[in-house]
């Protein structure tokens, strides 16, 4: 009975601990969270009581938000998120790429969804700032430009000075743009200034911005950095709820609702 019951508090232990990790890559929602970790939704609330006592998270209305400053979640944990939804974005975004066309893509887990579809491209010129992204497509017959810049240890993009003098020198017909939140009027959001400023001189140098978010990113705006997106700009989403997504049609926004 004793090694059992052991047994039942790792597992739940491991459980919290995804939870919050669900929780700092914005999905919120109680329905969310529950089905992301397999169990019902009044487990989930209970294991969400628990967290809150212990200072790890704040309940809000429909579900909950990780307590403190804002932390950007690792590549390593957003590549195991969302796997199925990110796929279906990827998947409609890529017919936006046309033949002997000059592209940015961002760095980010949804981004690679995306470029798996471009591997055996031999007509296209890629630009980004995701280092995985230029692996990705190191060995396809794909033209890839990495940016210079520094390195973020949590996406892998780069960032700053040297980033945005490279984005700056060039034109490309279409800038695909992952996020940690996503906006109808403030654009998307970033960890920081930096990352915020290289989202925007993209879409600013690019003929159309295309932002690939997953649902949970509508929910997310406790972010520190807004980058602002051109007129016109395109959602690429999941979500199919009407109140969350006609915010964005009313404000310009073209929406691609692609749900399972």
């Amino acid at each position: 009975m004793g090694q059992t019951s052991g047994v039942t508090q790792r597992s739940r232990r491991q459980r919290l601990r995804e939870i919050v990790a669900l929780l700092r890559s914005g999905v919120t929602r109680v329905e969310d969270l529950a089905l992301a970790v397999e169990v019902s939704e009044s487990t989930l609330r209970r294991d969400l009581a628990a967290l809150e006592a212990e200072g790890h998270i704040d309940r809000t209305y429909g579900g909950a938000r990780p307590s403190g400053p804002y932390r950007e979640t690792r590549l390593g944990e957003r590549m195991r998120i969302e796997v199925a939804a990110k796929a279906r974005i990827g998947a409609a975004a890529a017919p936006w790429v046309e033949e002997g066309s000059t592209i940015f893509v961002d760095a980010g887990s949804t981004c690679a969804q995306l470029v798996e579809h471009l591997r055996d491209r031999s007509d296209l010129t890629v630009l980004t700032r995701g280092l995985e992204i230029g692996l990705m497509l190191a060995d396809s017959p794909v033209h890839v430009i990495v940016v210079g810049g520094a390195v973020s240890p949590s996406s892998h993009g780069l960032a700053g000075a040297v980033t945005l003098f490279t984005l700056e020198r060039f034109a490309v017909d279409v800038a695909f743009l992952g996020c940690d939140a996503v906006h109808p009027s403030r654009g998307v959001g970033e960890p920081t200034l930096e990352e915020a400023a290289t989202k925007e001189m993209a879409a600013r140098h690019a003929g159309r911005a295309v932002v690939l978010a997953h649902a949970a990113k509508l929910a997310v705006e406790a972010v520190p950095a807004w980058a602002q997106l051109p007129p016109g700009w395109t959602l690429v989403t999941d979500e199919e709820d009407p109140q969350r997504l006609d915010p964005f049609r009313e404000s310009g926004v073209q929406v691609v609702s692609v749900p399972a």
